[in-house]
């Protein structure tokens, strides 16, 4: 089985290494999807995604993306639903717009680093605009963020970087929740999760116990 990785924002796929000698270890052939939020606009990014997965369709295949690596796999799908992936595991994705994005967008509006891709990840509109993932996926949440009255995030459960709310499929402008999903709560943050013995054997564990057509789509 053939499984892809796919890094976050502002990282490289050398984050992923680890991981995917975890992987390869377990038997597993990884294949890396890397890209640069800075250089490339968000379509070209997406166009290659989708190309990369078109050529994974020859064999059985499976998805591991980290936080915006998620969301690229949202819009790369939005167009090509008959494309079947199992399992497709998501790390910390930011399903809805979070507001660390908004307020790092709103502080360093000019910054080098504010490329498409931030942009999207702090609008709200994107969202709106912004399919849900209608195919069998599993959310790896992390739940070890600080909480309290000094938080950044107030008392919500977070992972240092995303709400729990944040990573939830919902419901929005008149879309149907995102069925067919599990969420999976970790006591790791954001930036630990590729590298967490916790969250690579979970990893392991669903790629193991995953059906040759993935979840039930009626779930």
């Amino acid at each position: 089985m053939r499984v892809l990785l796919i890094h976050g924002l502002g990282r490289s796929p050398l984050s992923v290494f680890g991981l995917s000698q975890f992987l390869q270890r377990s038997g597993y052939r990884t294949e890396l999807f890397g890209y640069s939020s800075l250089v490339e606009s968000y379509a070209q990014i997406i166009g290659r995604l989708q190309e990369q997965l078109v050529e994974l369709e020859a064999d059985r295949y499976g998805i591991v993306a980290h936080s915006l690596g998620a969301v690229l796999v949202r819009s790369a799908f939005a167009t090509m639903a008959d494309l079947t992936p199992a399992p497709v595991i998501l790390l910390g994705p930011p399903n809805q717009s979070p507001r660390i994005a908004q307020l790092s967008q709103r502080l360093s509006p000019w910054s080098p680093f504010t490329g498409e891709c931030l942009q999207n990840l702090a609008s709200p509109s994107f969202y709106q605009q912004l399919s849900p993932l209608k195919i069998p996926h599993t959310i790896i949440a992390g739940t070890a963020g600080s909480r309290g009255p000094w938080s950044f995030f107030g008392n919500e459960v977070n992972d240092g970087v995303l709400t729990l709310r944040e990573m939830q499929a919902c419901e929005c402008d008149g879309q149907r929740p995102t069925r067919g999903y599990r969420t999976l709560m970790l006591p790791v943050k954001h930036t630990q999760m590729l590298n967490h013995p916790l969250v690579q054997q979970s990893i392991l564990q669903i790629l193991a116990d995953a059906p040759e057509q993935g979840l039930p789509s009626n779930l």
